[in-house]
C-alpha cells in the first residue's frame, strides 16, 4: 500500500483536531465549571457551514465572510468551539458588569467566567495546532454561521478554527484562490 502525502496530511489534520478538542475540554476553568463544547466538521457538514457563511456575507455585505468561507473550503476540517451561557448564582461577582448573576440574566448578558473560559479553551486548542505545525486561524465569521446552524446544543457563543496543510499557509495573505480539497 502507498499512502500519499495528501492522505497523510488529511489524517494528520484530523488527529490534531481531536487533540485540539481534548485540549479545549481540559483547559483550566476560571470557576471550575465546564461550559465548553466542541465538535469537528468535515465533508458535507463543513460545506453546509460555509454555505451559511456566504449567505451571511452576501446579505450583510461583509466580504470577509466570503473570504473565510473560501479558506474553510480549502481546509481539511473545522473545529467548532463555544460556551454555554450559565450563570453561577453569585451574589456579588460583578465581573460581567452587573451587580450579580440575577441582574446579568435579566439583561440577557453573558457570564464573564463563561467567555473567559472560552478564550482559554481556544488558546489551549490553537497551541496544539502550533505545536504540530498545523496552519490554523480563529474565525468569528464561521462561529456566527455555527450559531445560526445551532451546531452545538445550548451554546450561544461560537468560534471556529480551520486546519490546513498546504506548503504556504492559506490563512496568511488570505488568498481566496487557495488550493481546495
Amino acid at each position: 500500500m502507498i499512502k500519499t502525502m495528501f492522505d497523510s496530511e488529511r489524517d494528520a489534520a484530523l488527529m490534531v483536531a481531536d487533540l485540539m478538542v481534548a485540549a479545549a475540554t481540559t483547559a483550566p476553568k476560571g470557576s471550575g465549571k465546564d461550559t465548553i463544547r466542541a465538535a469537528i466538521l468535515t465533508g458535507d457538514d463543513k460545506k453546509r457551514l460555509t454555505d451559511v457563511m456566504r449567505e451571511i456575507g452576501t446579505e450583510n455585505k461583509e466580504d470577509f465572510f466570503l473570504r473565510d468561507a473560501d479558506n474553510i473550503d480549502s481546509s481539511h476540517c473545522l473545529i467548532v468551539i463555544g460556551c454555554i451561557s450559565k450563570a453561577f448564582g453569585l451574589a456579588n461577582c460583578e465581573n460581567c458588569g452587573f451587580k450579580n448573576c440575577a441582574e446579568m440574566e435579566k439583561a440577557g448578558a453573558r457570564c464573564a467566567f463563561n467567555v473567559t473560559d472560552l478564550g482559554i479553551a481556544i488558546g489551549s486548542a490553537v497551541s496544539i495546532a502550533a505545536d504540530n505545525r498545523m496552519d490554523n486561524r480563529v474565525l468569528y465569521s464561521a462561529g456566527k454561521a455555527a450559531k445560526k446552524l445551532e451546531i452545538l446544543d445550548d451554546v450561544n457563543l461560537y468560534y471556529c478554527i480551520p486546519l490546513s496543510t498546504t506548503s504556504k499557509s492559506i490563512f496568511f495573505d488570505r488568498n481566496p484562490e487557495a488550493i481546495s480539497f
